[in-house]
């Protein structure tokens, strides 16, 4: 039975302390020192105290009829107001007065308040139960990687390589998962979490993460800014993040508590054991954390498994339906060629973005565009190295989109419509190279020439460059244009023309007659 200390509580009244520095010195409430102090002084009793004043007697003396062996004070079952504090919003005030209820109906007489606290404090010191009184059931996660690491050999070359361990802790009931990477990146970090979501059966009120970079971008005592993809998890499965406030060590603590025990069993089982693959590690892992799962408490009855389906499970928010699917979430400027990357392949944006800042959300399967919040582009996401970007149709300028309705018939057509010169030109274009696609772009050109300067120029430039060469090429013809050369008439033009000029024209009757003079 735990009694209160009234013969210290005298002698520290007589030193002049004040009645809180005397209730956080011998562990009792305000309002039960100054209950002692007013029966002692009713009781004309001061200090110093003859040895026989012990605390029985006092106690007697300042409470007659209290305590009298027909009629005790009920013991609390204090077991049972532990698991009851693990409840949202139940507290001892709470428990003492239904306690007290208890008793009165069956004639019993309960412990003051102040004794029912202590008590109750000293029953949790013995049995070990302090961190649970921290906790709510189903109310944190807590998670981090582990410190250490486990080494992997490659068996072809030796080579050794490091496998990570991620760790999540339910406080209340110390249940356990754990989980080996191959490295440490963010997309690992929330498939953990998933995984982990998963292995619960449930989801906490809240997640507690120490500040890593792969979850919280800046924590400050004003502000705590998260990564996004963390953030997006979280909402996913409607939990929130609290970080450890990085100016307090006890915040930090709590966290790397819980996971260290459990990382530190797992990964201290397995120092003497060789790993060839980061699938062994994850099956090792995996055993380990069963074993530590169902190991029995030291101080307590049952296991982390046990106590978790008795005490913490039936208090889990429900997983949603659907499987979470982790995002990671970047940010690029567009460049000119409107593409932007996944670190794999290339995806097609709209061309009116070139130059502007995107974010970028990329899933397993899905690679998504957005823009001032807005989705403007979205592509199947391929796990293979492909030949061709990715590029739609309406992303494209409509001189990129006019670009590829082009076809060797639809050329020809059209220059024939110009001239036999344009014709022969737009021929040679689509022969030049290996394949006729080769030459749609020297096509295209002519077109804009002759949108440019006309048709008619544009037939008398074509004349002109095959004059002088069977290869010819639009910066040929494009000079001839742009100098008027396609005005200007060829030598073997004007000598036609002069030899029509200057000739001797007969008649008919000079030939009716043998061609001879009259």
């Amino acid at each position: 039975m735990i009694m209160v200390n009234y013969r210290e509580i005298l002698r520290l009244n007589s030193l002049n302390y004040t009645q809180r520095q005397i209730a956080a010195s011998v562990h009792s409430s305000r309002n039960t020192i100054r209950e002692v102090l007013e029966a002692a002084s009713k009781a004309g009793i001061e200090w110093p105290l003859d040895e026989a004043a012990t605390n029985e007697v006092l106690m007697a003396t300042f409470y007659p009829g209290r305590l009298t062996s027909n009629n005790p004070r009920k013991e609390a079952d204090y077991s049972a107001i532990h698991k009851e504090l693990a409840k949202p919003g139940v507290n001892l005030s709470l428990l003492w007065s239904e306690y007290c209820e208890a008793c009165y109906s069956n004639g019993n007489t309960p412990y003051m308040y102040s004794q029912f606290c202590d008590k109750y404090r000293h029953w949790a010191r013995v049995t070990k139960a302090t961190m649970r009184i921290r906790h709510k059931p189903g109310d944190v996660m807590q998670v981090d990687w582990a410190g250490n690491t486990i080494p992997i050999q490659d068996p072809f070359t030796g080579d050794t390589t490091e496998a990570y361990l991620f760790v999540a802790v339910l406080p209340c009931s110390c249940y356990a998962y754990a989980e080996a990477c191959s490295d440490m990146t963010s997309g690992q970090w929330l498939c953990c979490h998933a995984n982990a979501y998963s292995y619960f059966g449930g989801v906490t009120r809240l997640l507690l993460p120490d500040n890593l970079k792969t979850g919280v971008v800046k924590n400050t005592r004003y502000e705590t800014i998260l990564n996004r993809s963390y953030q997006e998890m979280a909402e996913y499965y409607d939990t929130a993040i609290v970080p450890a406030r990085i100016y307090h060590p006890k915040d930090k603590s709590l966290v790397e508590g819980t996971v260290k025990y459990a990382s530190t069993w797992i990964i201290a089982a397995l120092r003497n054991r060789r790993f060839f693959s980061i699938a062994e590690v994850k099956k090792a892992v995996s055993e380990k954390l069963e074993e530590l799962n169902h190991f029995p408490f030291k101080k307590r009855e049952g296991n982390r498994h046990r106590a978790y389906y008795e005490e913490e499970h039936d208090f889990m928010k429900p997983l949603p339906f659907t499987p979470y699917e982790p995002a990671i979430w970047s940010t690029a400027r567009v460049p000119r060629d409107y593409l932007i990357s996944d670190g794999k392949n290339k995806f097609s944006v709209p061309f009116d973005l070139i130059g502007e800042d995107v974010d970028i959300r990329l899933t397993e399967k899905t690679v998504e565009v957005f823009f001032h919040g807005s989705r403007v582009a979205s592509h199947p996401r391929s796990a293979t190295q492909l030949r061709e970007p990715v590029v739609r149709f309406e992303h494209m300028p409509l001189a990129h989109q006019k670009y590829l309705s082009y076809s060797a018939e639809e050329f020809q057509t059209w220059a024939q419509s110009v001239g036999e010169q344009t014709n022969t030109v737009i021929k040679l274009f689509l022969a030049a190279g290996r394949e006729p696609e080769q030459g749609y772009k020297a096509c295209a050109s002519l077109t804009k020439l002759a949108d440019r300067y006309g048709h008619e120029r544009l037939e008398n430039a074509c004349q002109r460059v095959l004059l002088y060469s069977s290869s010819p090429t639009i910066r040929n013809i494009s000079t001839i244009l742009k100098n008027g050369q396609d005005k200007i008439k060829t030598s073997r033009e004007q000598k036609s023309e002069t030899s029509s000029s200057y000739g001797i024209t007969r008649g008919a009757a000079y030939f009716q007659k043998g061609g001879e003079p009259e």
